[in-house]
């Protein structure tokens, strides 16, 4: 047997809400897989740390983190502490920190009432999005001079290297060669006249090397068109860390809502742990009231499921999901129902406990 030691950082708002949920199903997998088992701790790192203390994470939490295999984030953010700080000095030093510089965020649709899309279905919002996510424009440099004076200058620097272009875009065509699925590449080479111009060359240059996959390229603003008017044109996408962030915001609202968007930051030479996680935010509107929705923290176990190599156990969940929001009987209020956040988890448990669905225990055949 197998174990796994998960770091679980539940975070601001509505975050260990959503984090016990995505436990509870770790939980019932270790029950039911004879194959593995998991151990648990628990960083209270997040908004509430840094008005106490100053700081998002400890001085060596990054130190303290890197004998893990997994590290399941729940959400950052909360009112009186600026964004740039919240998100920096947590979530994205533990992505540079440990070069989880693949993020992997599906757009799939679960069932065709989700979308606001007229006429659209599930087999025409099926795909993935991978975006580069150690630097590009969140790279963090640039300059602030004169400020509060007249002649304030701010500069901000997109930072794209040889080896972070190359990387992620030939992750691009590794997994679209695997998948047997055609890659796209997002880029605005006619505006931002040197990174983009030498991410389109690199595309291009490492497409030689996969003659076997059908390539295409858009501008940012068409592909934003085309997410919303024709989504059945994506398999695989493969784009920067800005235009990623935006765009996989457009996949979570034609596909039903932040609440379903879940996202994986992958290092995927394992010399780091990766790190799972919903991309729905904090929420602090609705923080305590029991109505989160849970779907995207569950969401993302899958995703957790597959990088450690147990895909049966991915689908089995992405099919319960799928199962629930085709139900529509048990969901919060954000998708139309009236449930807690607590009777969509033990929802999620009993249909994959249940064998009628097929899932019976693994592990001991």
């Amino acid at each position: 047997m197998k174990n796994y030691n998960i770091a679980l950082i539940p975070g601001d708002g509505i975050g260990p809400e959503v984090v016990a949920e995505g436990v509870k199903v770790l939980k019932m997998i270790e029950e039911m897989d004879s194959r593995l088992s998991f151990s648990f701790n628990e960083f209270n790192w997040g908004c509430e740390n840094y008005i106490e203390t100053g700081k998002m994470m400890p001085d060596d939490g990054i130190e303290q983190l890197k004998g893990y295999d997994a590290i399941y984030l729940g959400a950052v953010g909360y009112p009186g502490v600026p964004d740039h700080i919240s998100l920096r000095e947590l979530l994205i030093k533990i992505r540079r920190s440990f070069d989880q510089y693949v993020n992997l965020r599906p757009v799939t649709l679960l069932n065709n009432s989700l979308t606001p899309l007229k006429g659209k279905s599930e087999k025409d919002i099926d795909f993935l999005v991978i975006r580069e996510n150690s630097e590009g424009e969140y790279s963090g440099a640039g300059e602030w001079l004169f400020k509060g004076k007249p002649e304030e200058v701010v500069l901000q620097t997109g930072v794209f290297t040889r080896k972070g272009t190359e990387r992620i875009i030939r992750y691009a065509f590794a997994e679209a060669r695997k998948m047997k699925k055609t890659l796209t590449s997002v880029s605005k080479a006619n505006a931002l006249n040197y990174s983009m111009v030498f991410w389109d060359e690199v595309f291009e240059e490492v497409g030689k090397e996969y003659p076997d996959v059908t390539t295409y390229s858009y501008l940012v603003d068409a592909a934003s068109l085309y997410f919303v008017t024709q989504p059945e044109r994506f398999e695989i996408v493969v784009t920067s860390n800005l235009f990623g962030d935006i765009l996989t915001d457009i996949g979570a609202g034609i596909t039903g809502g932040m609440g379903l968007a879940t996202g994986a930051n992958i290092n995927p030479e394992r010399t780091f742990p990766s790190m799972f996680e919903p991309v729905h935010g904090s929420a602090p509107d609705i923080a305590g009231k029991g109505i989160a929705n849970p779907i995207a923290a569950i969401w993302s176990i899958s995703q957790m499921m597959d990088f450690l190599g147990y895909p049966d156990w991915c689908t089995r969940i992405l099919t319960t999901i799928k199962t629930i929001v085709t139900e529509k009987d048990v969901l919060t209020p954000d998708m139309g129902g009236n449930s807690s956040t607590q009777q969509v988890g033990d929802r999620v448990i009993e249909l994959l406990k249940n064998p009628s669905t097929g899932f019976q225990q693994i592990g001991d055949e």
